[in-house]
């Protein structure tokens, strides 16, 4: 399970930083935030 949180949270940031690069202003923030705050943080606890 955790490995399957990591992964996601690890693709989360890929792809968020690749919209960043892109121009985008509101779905790369949410997917840092997500990957970053969320799902990694999710996948270390559990």
């Amino acid at each position: 399970m955790n490995g399957i949180l990591l992964g996601a949270g690890l693709a989360a940031i890929v792809t968020g930083f690749s919209l960043l690069a892109a121009g985008s202003i509101v779905a790369a923030p949410l997917l840092l935030v997500l990957g970053y705050i969320v799902l990694i943080p999710w996948g270390i606890i559990h």
